[in-house]
C-alpha cells in the first residue's frame, strides 16, 4: 500500500480512504461501490463489542453486523471475494489479534489479500510482538498519532508505521462534526514535518469540502462515519456517490 500510495502522491494525487464496516449487510459491494468510485483503499472495521475509538455511527454498524453473524473469520472469508485492484486494510482492535495470535492473523490477513492493519488500542510501546509479525507476513501496520502527542514522539510513531501514518483530527471518537477541527491541520502538518511516509487524516473529517480542507496539508484522508451512515442509509450505492463526490472535491 504504502509504495502504490507514495506513487499516486508524487503524481499529485490526494488519497481518499473510506472506512466500511465488515459484516454489515452489502459490505461487500459498498467496498466495491467505494473503489469504481475513486478510492485508494478501503478500510475494513472488524466489529467488535467494545469500540473505544468509535462514536455512535459506527458503534451502530458494528453491532448491527455482530447481531447479523459477523465475526472476524467470516468477514476475512468474503474479503477473498473482494477483486477491487486496490489495497485493503483492516482496522479491529487488539483483543481480536490477540485471541487469533499475533503470527496467525497476520497470516490470515495476507492470505485473504489484506495487505495492512490499522490497531487503534495498540500503543507504540506495546506494538513490538504484533508489529514483528505483520512484518514477517508482509502486513503493514498503520501507527496512529494523536493530537496530544509531544514532538519528540512523532518521528518515533512515523518511524514504525507502514503503508501511511494515521494523523487523529481531534480528541474523541469518530464521527460527523459540522466543521473540521484546527487540530487535524496543525497535527497534519506536525508530521510532515518529520516523515516521507504518507499522512493521512482521519476522525472528524465529515464531507468533501472537509476533506478537501485536510488535503491543503495532509496527502489524504479517511473518511468513516459519513462513509458507514450512507452505508446504512442508502445501501452501497451512496457509498459509491458519496466517495465520487469527495473524489471530484479532492481532483478539482
Amino acid at each position: 500500500m504504502e509504495t502504490q500510495f507514495r506513487e499516486k502522491r508524487a503524481a499529485g494525487r490526494k488519497l481518499l480512504v473510506p472506512y466500511i464496516t465488515g459484516g454489515l449487510h452489502g459490505w461487500q459491494d459498498a467496498v466495491r461501490a467505494a473503489a469504481a468510485a475513486g478510492a485508494d483503499a478501503i478500510e475494513i472495521g472488524i466489529p467488535f463489542s467494545d469500540p473505544v475509538m468509535d462514536g455512535p455511527v459506527i458503534q451502530q454498524a458494528s453491532q448491527m453486523a455482530l447481531e447479523q453473524g459477523a465475526t472476524p473469520v467470516s468477514i476475512l472469508h468474503e474479503a477473498r471475494d473482494l477483486d477491487v485492484q486496490i489495497p485493503l486494510a483492516v482496522m479491529c482492535y487488539y483483543n481480536t489479534i490477540h485471541h487469533a495470535g499475533h503470527h496467525r492473523f497476520a497470516t490470515e490477513l495476507h492470505d485473504v489479500g489484506i495487505v495492512a492493519a490499522i490497531v487503534p488500542d495498540l500503543p507504540l510501546e506495546e506494538s513490538g510482538p504484533w508489529c514483528d509479525g505483520a512484518d514477517a507476513a508482509g502486513i503493514e501496520t498503520v501507527m496512529l498519532a494523536a493530537p496530544t502527542a509531544p514532538d519528540d514522539r512523532l518521528p518515533r510513531v512515523c518511524a514504525r508505521s507502514r503503508g501511511f501514518v494515521y494523523s487523529v483530527g481531534l480528541l474523541g471518537v469518530t464521527g460527523e462534526r459540522a466543521t473540521l477541527a484546527s487540530t487535524a491541520t496543525a497535527l497534519a502538518l506536525r508530521l510532515k514535518a518529520v516523515t516521507e511516509v504518507p499522512v493521512l487524516v482521519g476522525v472528524g473529517v465529515s464531507n468533501a469540502e472537509q476533506a478537501r480542507e485536510a488535503c491543503l496539508v495532509a496527502d489524504g484522508v479517511v473518511m468513516g462515519a459519513s462513509v458507514v451512515r450512507r452505508l446504512l442509509e442508502g445501501g452501497a450505492d451512496a457509498v459509491g456517490q458519496f466517495v465520487g463526490e469527495v473524489r471530484a472535491a479532492l481532483d478539482a
